[in-house]
């Protein structure tokens, strides 16, 4: 299955996880996109991330089913 990749361009030093799963219209709600992050869907930089409100940098890496977001 071939990634989507796609750019997300921070205005603020960081984005919350959950905030940016909503943002990307990836979840719908913030209890959708908190169950993501629960069920383990989501890695960080390569590694599964449980934390809802990690704190995404410019340089880290999502990726989520076949979707990979490169915050910049």
């Amino acid at each position: 299955m071939k990634k989507h990749q796609q750019t997300f361009e921070l205005t603020e030093d960081y984005i919350e996880l959950i905030k940016l799963l909503k943002l990307l219209g990836i979840a719908e709600s913030g209890g959708e996109a908190r169950q993501l992050v629960e069920d383990g869907a989501v890695r960080l930089n390569n590694t599964v991330e449980n934390r809802k409100r990690a704190k995404l940098r410019s340089g880290d890496v999502i990726t989520i089913a076949n979707i990979e977001i490169l915050i910049k």
